[in-house]
């Protein structure tokens, strides 16, 4: 049986919920009842997922939108280079509580949306290492398919990444980062932050089969842009480990420091051989979190990388992280970029010095 990661809140008719839930809840109903009358239909958007040969974790996100049309002038149109805002992907109305269908390696299983749309669920399954593709469908929607990476059990190696000022600059006070970032930037306006992908390439060229994992605290709805980004930029496909905004049945929003520490917590738990390059930036918690999964999973990382905001950026993003209580063996690194964070991932072992052969994954010793 598939293991399903609900809402904590539970179906919408709950009672016992946070006001603002039951707000956000009651806003949600009016606005489906209002697409469908429309002719909007239940549309799946898949999201990247990952697993091992025994089991997958699978993501999507179910949504009202117009129905496709096939006539060969809208044809043309999706054929033309466009100008994607983050803000659409945010009017589009969730619809929580309808079955979606999973069939992936011979199995098909069915599971509910959350209250957001949002389907996070762990189905058995065997699969060989590599990229796999897992079809998707609600009931009146279209198919569609949703790539899964398994990773092997001989894999050694992984890499964990923070998005925000990691693989993308920000430069904005961190309030408005999330706001700016999903209803305003325009995708191909987005910065990338010098040198990381260089490093993230070599990480996956050096260490064959590493997972990459992009872990954030953004919202779901913004996953197929920053997967764009990724691609054009040319890091390394990886699943998004995001987030649903708004209030839960305790509180008016969810907590982002939790989202992350659950996501490692699972990963170490999922991957008990795996050592994590994890990589970060010096403005937020990345620090922190990675510290306390460190002292939580002796062995399990590999190396700590913070890219170091400037000034500027550090101001934004409301101070420096102290960076206190590093867990004694694991190598901490932290330079401005990703040239400079290579260099020294090259002296701790996790890269080769010429970036020709193959780093270890192991820190080095003297």
């Amino acid at each position: 049986m598939p293991e399903n990661i609900p809402d904590p809140a539970g179906p919408r008719t709950r009672t016992s919920r946070h006001g603002a839930a039951r707000v956000e809840d009651w806003i949600h109903d009016l606005r489906e009842r209002w697409a469908r009358r429309r002719g909007q239909v239940p549309t799946v958007v898949p999201y990247t997922g990952y697993g091992s040969t025994e089991w997958v974790r699978v993501f999507c996100r179910v949504l009202l939108a117009k129905p496709r049309t096939t006539d060969a002038s809208t044809r043309r149109r999706r054929a033309e280079p466009t100008t994607i805002r983050g803000w659409r992907s945010f009017v589009s109305v969730p619809v929580g509580g309808v079955p979606v269908a999973i069939e992936v390696g011979g199995q098909r299983v069915e599971v509910l949306a959350d209250r957001g749309g949002v389907v996070d669920t762990k189905i058995p399954v065997r699969l060989a290492p590599g990229w796999h593709t897992a079809t998707l469908r609600a009931e009146g929607s279209e198919p569609v398919e949703a790539p899964i990476t398994i990773v092997s059990p001989e894999q050694r190696f992984g890499i964990i990444s923070d998005v925000d000022d990691t693989v993308m600059v920000t430069a904005l006070p961190r309030p408005f980062v999330a706001a700016w970032n999903t209803f305003v930037l325009d995708e191909h306006a987005r910065i990338p932050t010098p040198g990381m992908a260089v490093l993230y390439e070599r990480l996956a060229r050096e260490h064959p089969g590493a997972p990459v994992i992009y872990l954030s605290t953004g919202a779901w709805n913004v996953a197929p842009t920053l997967t764009r980004f990724l691609s054009r930029n040319l890091y390394p496909a990886g699943p998004l480990l995001l987030t649903d905004w708004g209030p839960t049945h305790d509180r008016f929003f969810r907590s982002g420091r939790e989202h992350k520490d659950e996501n490692l917590r699972r990963l170490g738990e999922e991957f008990p051989d795996i050592r994590w390059l994890m990589i970060g930036d010096d403005g937020q918690n990345d620090e922190d979190h990675y510290a306390r999964f460190a002292a939580e999973h002796p062995g399990q990382v590999a190396a700590v990388a913070i890219r170091r905001l400037s000034t500027g950026e550090a101001v934004l993003a409301g101070g420096r992280s102290k960076g206190d209580g590093h867990e004694p063996g694991v190598p901490w690194v932290s330079a401005s970029d990703g040239s400079s964070l290579a260099d020294q991932l090259a002296d701790a072992g996790i890269l080769s010095p010429d970036g020709t052969g193959s780093g270890s994954g192991e820190p080095a010793r003297n």
